[in-house]
């Protein structure tokens, strides 16, 4: 079926994207994957390119474009080459959001240049020891001072994705005890510096996948925040993190899906290939019906992709369609590279072979940005039951 999703921007887009990563990322990827990080240096030539700049506005240095069409762009090119950008991806799809929505004209003027320069590169910090998904428990607090100009924060956040990398932080507080009605009440957000006192990068986190994004504990020892580094206003973060859900879980789920297509090109390049019993592996009547049918479940889940991005661009993607998106396709990504990966036999285990970093890469699709479970729960919820 013919997609009309992109048009010849986009696709002049891929073909830019798609050299650059042939040559800047391909050649050095198994040291990225070895080392566990992808250089900071390498978040310059991101810059360079533009990818920090698409959706910021045209007075702080960006293209001033309103879409995410690139950034669908992106999760299928770097899936088709079988890697990742480190945690860059949280700097544009998850603190962009916030900045824009929330920032002063004063917090723009100092944030925006830099973030779309890579000087500054951010991340956000929600999880917690302890919390998962429950973001209504957490413990992190931030105190206004006696004489008004700062915040004193302490506590701990984990999971961290861009952590090691950042140099500002939206970190998720309480300026204020939750309420007997509502325990999401009192929590606020502060874009944090990283080079404050007090302020720790701790372990970088040993993942089954996604290696090369650097995903961190993070912790705060009467770390002094500027009241002008508050954004928006207190005790609204819940209302404000519950407003940018549905684009990072749109994220997910494309990512996932562009996940799952990869899995077939990297699964049909190698049953081609691959002789056993003196013919090819894709020769196998059992070969060509798995594939087929992974192939019917990655048409369903890029059509779902497609009109969740559209949705998206429009203003219009609900909580519950979020949620619905993310849950087809991360379980639809799931169920085809394991058929995937069976179909490589012993080979399929192997780091070596894309397939392998895909399998530990996808598992974590139907946990961040809130489980599959929590998924069904707002979809259900949104049904009426």
């Amino acid at each position: 079926m013919r997609r009309t999703v992109f048009n010849e921007d986009h696709e002049a887009f891929r073909e830019t994207l798609r050299a650059f990563i042939e040559a800047e990322v391909v050649p050095v990827y198994d040291e990225w994957f070895a080392e566990g990080i992808v250089p900071r240096e390498f978040y310059y030539k991101l810059a360079e390119l533009g990818l920090f700049g698409i959706n910021v506005p045209e007075e702080y240095g960006g293209a001033g474009l309103e879409t995410h069409k690139f950034e669908a762009v992106q999760y299928e090119e770097t899936a088709r080459a079988g890697v990742t950008f480190g945690g860059s991806g949280v700097h544009v799809l998850l603190a962009l959001p916030y900045i824009k929505m929330l920032a002063t004209e004063e917090q723009k003027r100092r944030y925006l240049p830099k973030f779309v320069s890579g000087e500054e590169m951010w991340a956000i910090a929600m999880t917690e020891p302890g919390t998962g998904s429950d973001l209504a428990g957490m413990k992190t607090t931030a105190k206004l001072s006696e004489d008004g100009t700062h915040y004193v924060l302490n506590g701990a956040k984990t999971f961290i994705t861009g952590g090691v990398h950042a140099d500002r932080v939206i970190v998720c507080a309480r300026t204020s005890p939750p309420t007997a009605e509502d325990r999401r009440h009192g929590i606020s957000l502060f874009a944090v510096d990283t080079k404050s006192e007090g302020y720790t990068v701790g372990r970088k986190l040993d993942k089954l996948g996604l290696r090369t994004s650097d995903t961190a504990e993070l912790s705060f020892v009467d770390v002094k925040v500027p009241v002008e580094d508050l954004l928006g206003e207190e005790n609204q973060g819940f209302y404000y993190l519950g407003k940018n859900l549905p684009s990072e879980r749109w994220g997910i789920a494309y990512g996932a899906y562009a996940q799952a297509k990869a899995a077939i090109r990297f699964t049909k390049q190698y049953v081609q290939e691959r002789t056993v019993f003196g013919k090819p592996v894709a020769h196998f009547q059992n070969t060509k019906f798995e594939l087929a049918a992974c192939q019917a479940e990655v048409d369903a889940a890029e059509a779902v992709a497609d009109r969740a991005l559209e949705a998206l661009d429009a203003g219009e993607l609900t909580p519950a369609e979020a949620a619905s998106a993310k849950l087809f396709c991360t379980e639809v990504a799931h169920r085809v590279i394991d058929r995937c990966l069976q179909l490589h036999g012993g080979y399929g285990y192997m780091n070596e072979y894309p397939i392998a970093r895909l399998y530990a890469d996808n598992r974590v699709n139907r946990i961040y940005g809130g489980t599959s479970e929590i998924m069904k729960t707002i979809i259900a919820k949104d049904m009426g039951l």
